[in-house]
């Protein structure tokens, strides 16, 4: 039997790193198979439709290279792909009444006055009204009268109040539920659509969907889907429930973060391959130690069965480094494409940017790092003094004067300020004087930089200030050792 996945999302905002880790992970488990991977758009919630969200899915899906093989603009035999235009061919209805003649669901009437007099429970941590079938012993007569009159309605499921229900999951094993804990559920809204919980499991059947992946919160509600595919007869999929995603402090990742979903992280300077990659990694291992995949690698080396129970901490600082790993590895052409607009946000001088960019490449994490390592090519920042004294390089500030004083005339006779060439300049006064490179380059890389840590050397500095900035940088550097 061949797989057949599915992303089911609803569109509600901007897609969370929980939701992009189970859209990966069903994309992965269909492709390492040779399965087929489908789009849902799950929209009968209309309370929480967001205007633009269906559009969020559909490019971030492109973006992270997980390219649905059928959905609501590839048609591949199952549609309507859409909650909201199935329902419209009765589909969800259809399946309800089945119930109903079942004897597995039944009408409810009961107006909003009577459920506030049910009691309520608190179930993981929600305060819930468990209701007390009073519609299911309504004789037939008394339903057809409610219908004929037009009295508003739900569907609910009936659920027996004895014995077990058990379902099976890859992850968890065999789970078995007393059926006094399960609550009759509603299928069919007052206002005609399909609840979530009901339309997901008849468009799985009847879209063959051979593995459901999703969030381990649904663990409680499976019971629940389980008696719906055993009333219709139905096989059920192979289940795959996947550990919760929390934070720095094991509390679940929400949108206060910061991070939370794929559209913060790329706003952050992340590159999409590496969150990808990073997302991949929540709640999967391979069998060896690697960290770094590629997507095709990810279809080749994933399995399911290597997922975790334990919660999955989203590590900003990891998920840094992993980035950093990726600028480094990038071809140039494309990250300078990526930089450019963040080296003009800080610079607005005519100097050469694909050469400062080289200079940052290795050494950011993300694309906002590099206002921090090249904000001084823009203006001379105030600094210290004390920051010429190094005791590696046996400088200090007496030292430091005395370099640049003599240095200064040099510099002013060059012509050539390429950094070769005022690289040999440099190793040529060393070597006249017999001192080590680091006395000579500390304190001239002070003067120009104002920094303590540069992306490159004082000659590389030099090149792109040219020669009338490095030399009035020099100037001020003797300026401030003098007066200090």
């Amino acid at each position: 039997m061949k797989i057949r996945t599915r992303y089911a999302p609803s569109p509600t905002g901007r897609m969370h790193v929980g939701n992009l880790r189970s859209a990966l992970y069903e994309f992965l488990i269909a492709k390492h198979d040779g399965g087929e991977f489908m789009l849902r758009i799950e929209d009968t919630d209309q309370e929480r439709f967001v205007e633009g969200a269906v559009d969020i899915i559909y490019r971030t899906m492109a973006k992270t290279g997980l390219i649905h093989d059928e959905g609501p603009d590839k048609d591949g035999g199952f549609g309507p792909y859409v909650q909201s235009e199935r329902m419209k061919t009765g589909i969800y209805m259809k399946y309800a009444k089945e119930l109903i003649d079942k004897g597995e669901a039944y009408y409810c009437f009961c107006d909003k006055e009577r459920l506030a007099t049910l009691k309520s429970e608190v179930v993981e941590g929600k305060e819930i009204t468990v209701y007390d079938k009073h519609c299911l012993g309504l004789s037939k007569e008394e339903i057809d009268a409610n219908l004929a009159a037009g009295k508003p309605y739900v569907i609910r499921q009936n659920n027996p109040q004895t014995g077990t229900t058990t379902f099976h999951d890859e992850l968890y094993g065999d789970i078995t539920v007393e059926n006094s804990e399960l609550d009759d559920m509603i299928l069919i809204k007052s206002d005609g659509y399909p609840t979530y919980n009901f339309a997901n499991v008849v468009d799985d059947h009847t879209m063959n969907i051979t593995h459901v992946v999703r969030g381990n919160e649904y663990l409680s509600s499976s019971p629940k889907y389980q008696r719906l595919y055993d009333a219709f007869g139905w096989q059920s999929p192979v289940y795959v429930h996947l550990p919760l995603i929390t934070d720095e402090n094991h509390k679940k990742l929400s949108k206060r973060s910061g991070h939370s979903s794929f559209e913060d992280l790329l706003e952050q300077g992340f590159i999409t391959e590496a969150i990808v990659n990073y997302i991949a990694l929540l709640g999967w291992s391979p069998e060896d130690n690697r960290e770094i995949f590629t997507l095709d690698e990810l279809i080749r080396d994933f399995d399911y069965h290597r997922i975790s129970k334990s919660p999955a901490v989203f590590d900003i600082v990891k998920l840094r480094w992993m980035n950093g790993e990726y600028i480094k590895a990038m071809d140039f052409d494309a990250f300078y494409q990526m930089a450019e607009p963040y080296l003009k946000a800080v610079l607005t001088k005519d100097l050469d940017l694909k050469k400062i960019a080289a200079m940052v490449k290795t050494r950011i994490e993300v694309f906002p790092d590099i206002a921090e390592h090249i904000d001084f090519f823009e203006t001379l920042p105030s600094y210290d003094v004390e920051m010429y004294t190094h005791k590696k390089m046996k400088t200090n500030s007496e030292t430091s004067l005395a370099v640049l004083q003599d240095i200064l005339p040099i510099l002013e006779a060059q012509e050539d300020y390429s950094n070769d060439a005022l690289y040999q300049t440099l190793v040529a006064y060393v070597e006249k004087t017999g001192v080590k490179n680091g006395y000579v380059m500390w304190p001239i890389r002070t003067a120009v930089s104002g920094k303590q840590m540069t992306p490159a050397g004082a000659t590389e500095i030099m090149e792109v200030l040219g020669k009338d900035e490095s030399l009035a940088r020099i100037r001020k550097g003797i300026e401030l050792l003098q007066n200090a």
